[in-house]
């Protein structure tokens, strides 16, 4: 197909279409916090941390032996994740142990990357 194959050439405009759509826009600010949100976790390193947590609860020691790096940038990586409600974690004893925070997260993690096993 050619790059005009994909272009709309039309100049109607199909108002019961575009009149549903607008009734279901999500506010501004959900979407912002939405594109926050896939901005947070498109990060190679962030997508690594909840691979692993996405396959076991794991403490910071753990998650930076995985991943070949420190603690200290494995803490604040988690740290963001945390406040942002896409880890969560439990102390037991000295330890921390984070895992994904529900299974909302669960899902968005694990549909978007089998969908991008599906690419290949």
């Amino acid at each position: 197909m050619s790059r005009n194959e994909f272009f709309c050439d039309c100049n109607i405009i199909h108002k019961e279409s575009v009149d549903e759509v607008l009734k279901k826009m999500p506010e501004e600010n959900t979407l912002l916090n939405l594109a926050s949100l896939y901005k947070l976790i498109g990060d190679t390193t962030r997508c690594k941390i909840l691979f692993a947590l996405d396959q076991k609860e794991m403490c910071v020691c753990d998650l930076a032996n995985v991943l070949n790096m420190t603690k200290s940038s494995i803490s604040h990586q988690l740290a963001s994740l945390r406040k942002n409600k896409i880890v969560k974690c439990k102390k037991i004893g000295k330890e921390v142990y984070y895992s994904l925070d529900d299974d909302h997260i669960v899902k968005l993690f694990e549909i978007g990357l089998e969908h991008i096993k599906h690419l290949k």
